[in-house]
């Protein structure tokens, strides 16, 4: 008689092995996501019970695609099946429906997926190699943003404004709590806190500070009489600020940037800034995050700082953060935390 196993309580051991083939397999798990999204199987799915007949008829593909897609589905719990027929589960819900998940999704897809297999050589060459199957050697990739493959760059872009644009209104109403005559936007990127800057305050000089070719598609984009722009290099040895007064505000910047770099960029700000001036970080902070998918996506953001950015940055704990400001000369006056849907933390400086 043929022995066979018989699943009874699952040891932590087992259930630990299991979870190690998710590890194994997840990067041929996420490309099928990718061809049944393109497909348009879950969309297909969603709020029905089909067969895979029907599946293959409705998004046009052969029975084999269908077949092996769905038995991975199963198995990933994306899609369940009962009586021959497949329904989608709430994984599939997120994956289909939910927009964050949309967002780093694609995010991960067209920007890191390709450049994350040089992972290794980015952490100990300190550099970016990811990045270079794609375009020309660079330090970093925010020259060449404007630059990427059309899909790669929407992907980018789409990604980094869902969080930090979600977060202008009440960031607006504490920078303004106190009238100012000018703030400094350093990292504008495609200068969307300047637009919602002018429209909150009418009377606001506002200062768009990013890399040159950045200010280059920004000033063609739109322009203001009571708006400025800078050209400039923050990490350049012999960078020069613009006399800098009111307030500053840094969206998602610092972690852009290694520690070394941070401490240069900081004490440049504050050799720049009159002695009134309050410097303004948004951060999402990985240890002070509500939820743990929260934490979970900005720790893997580390790794596309890692193999695509720059090789040397990542999203910051508070406490480095604190420490950071600390060493340039500054000190946090106060701290604004839960700050738009993503639990952004902002952190109000001046000059220690």
């Amino acid at each position: 008689m043929k022995y066979r196993r018989l699943r009874k309580n699952v040891s932590p051991r087992i259930k630990a092995l299991a979870d190690a083939q998710k590890i194994a397999f997840a990067p041929l798990t996420f490309q099928a996501v990718a061809a049944a999204l393109d497909f348009g199987i879950l969309k297909f799915i969603d709020g029905k019970f089909v067969t895979v007949e029907e599946v293959i008829e409705a998004c046009k593909i052969s029975k084999y695609t269908a077949e092996t897609i769905l038995e991975v589905f199963v198995a990933a719990d994306i899609v369940k099946k009962k009586n021959d027929k497949y329904s989608n589960t709430l994984l599939a819900d997120a994956l289909l429906n939910n927009e964050m998940t949309i967002k780093n999704f694609n995010f991960v897809k067209d920007v890191c997926y390709l450049g994350a297999s040089e992972l290794r050589n980015s952490f100990e060459k300190e550099e970016p190699i990811g990045l270079y199957k794609f375009v020309e050697k660079s330090d970093t990739i925010y020259p060449l943003i404007h630059k990427l493959p059309e899909q790669m760059k929407r992907s980018w872009f789409e990604f980094d404004h869902f969080y930090s644009d979600r977060c202008f209104d009440e960031v607006l109403e504490i920078i303004f709590k106190n009238p100012i005559k000018r703030i400094f936007d350093i990292g504008g990127n495609t200068g969307k806190f300047e637009i919602a800057c002018l429209n909150f305050d009418s009377q606001v000089e506002v200062n768009m500070i990013d890399l040159p070719d950045n200010i280059s598609v920004a000033k063609s984009n739109f322009s203001n009489e009571r708006l400025s722009f800078y050209g400039i290099d923050v990490l350049a040895k012999d960078v020069k600020f613009p006399e800098i007064s009111g307030a500053v505000f840094m969206s998602q910047f610092l972690d852009c940037f290694s520690e070394k770099q941070i401490i240069h960029i900081l004490s440049n700000i504050n050799s720049a800034m009159d002695v009134g001036t309050k410097i303004y970080i948004l951060e999402p902070f990985t240890d002070i995050q509500q939820f743990d998918g929260a934490s979970y996506s900005l720790v893997h953001i580390s790794l596309y700082f890692t193999c695509m950015a720059n090789g040397k940055s990542k999203m910051y704990p508070e406490k480095r953060m604190i420490e950071l400001v600390e060493k340039s000369g500054l000190k946090v006056a106060k701290r604004y935390e839960n700050i738009g849907v993503h639990d952004y933390t902002l952190l109000e400086c001046v000059r220690a």
